[in-house]
């Protein structure tokens, strides 16, 4: 009976979980899912497919050092639009995310640092970026741009759109 009661109670709560994410995706407009797609200011619409697959795409490889578009190792630079457009190149859009997460460099842009931030060029050494397409750095370029206008405040330390 407690068994039956459990699996009950588990189903119901799976069925709500889904629902809300689900609420949620569908709550995020067009114009709120509209990103930068290139350093000529090319908008873009991310589709909500596109944002869930970012969101748990950067859960999975990013977060443990950019928990909330913080940076773990450099708490001075983090994912906030502001910091993202400072650096040389700008990454403030989703091409250039996606040519970091390939060819990282420091944030002068003077050193190439593959062997110490994971990209697709250390996916030897960064298990976590082995399985990951273009499709999924896109994704994932769309999520860390989308963040601070989602949840403001809380993202990158208090340091993104307001």
């Amino acid at each position: 009976m407690l068994k039956r009661y459990f699996i009950a109670l588990t189903a119901v709560f799976l069925t709500f979980q889904l629902f809300v994410s689900s609420a949620m995706a569908v709550e995020l407009s067009a114009e709120l899912r509209t990103v930068t797609l290139n350093d000529k200011g090319t908008p873009v619409v991310l589709s909500l497919k596109q944002v869930q697959q970012g969101k748990r795409q950067f859960q999975n490889t990013c977060a443990q050092c950019h928990a909330s578009g913080m940076t773990k190792t450099d708490p001075n630079l983090n994912l906030s639009p502001e910091t993202l457009a400072l650096a040389n190149p700008p990454r403030n859009n989703i091409e250039s995310l996606v040519d970091y997460m390939k060819n990282p460099t420091t944030y002068d842009g003077f050193q190439e640092i593959s062997e110490l931030h994971p990209s697709m060029k250390s996916a030897d050494i960064f298990a976590e970026m082995r399985n990951l397409s273009d499709e999924d750095l896109y994704a994932i370029a769309g999520h860390i741009l989308l963040q601070p206008k989602i949840i403001s405040r809380q993202w990158a330390g208090g340091k993104g759109a307001r």
